[in-house]
């Protein structure tokens, strides 16, 4: 069984991610790795855990519905998030990573986000970039 990776993030470019990333997973028979990273500073007491917890278990409830098998993964520490996308699609060899990309301003345009860009570059398998939906 293969497996497809997502990044997620409570917006609307993550729930995009995860709508596309589900249909990559039913259509391949594929796990799914959901992984919500932040990277946190010298207070990591300054995420909010409990509106974390309640997001993910929105994601969670979500996911049972599809019957897929899937693995949730919250990170909060030093890393950039593509730093942990790239690693958990290493470590599970996965044949896709899903990313969703949000809207940017005309000079934005030129230069993807660094997360977006470093994903894009350096993945180990081919990734699947999505429009946030507004």
């Amino acid at each position: 069984m293969g497996t497809v990776v997502v990044g997620y993030v409570a917006k609307p470019e993550g729930e995009a991610a995860l709508a596309a990333a589900i249909d990559e997973a039913q259509r391949r028979e594929a796990r799914l790795v959901v992984v919500n990273s932040h990277r946190v500073g010298r207070d990591p007491a300054a995420v909010d855990d409990v509106a974390a917890d309640e997001t993910l278990d929105g994601v969670r409830a979500r996911l049972d519905e599809t019957g897929l098998s899937y693995d949730l993964r919250r990170l909060v520490r030093g890393f950039e998030p593509a730093e942990d996308l790239i690693a958990i699609a290493q470590e599970s060899d996965a044949e896709l990573l899903v990313i969703g990309l949000r809207r940017r301003s005309p000079v934005g345009k030129l230069i993807l986000g660094s997360n977006a860009q470093r994903i894009l570059l350096d993945a180990p398998c081919p990734v699947l970039a999505v429009k946030g939906l507004d």
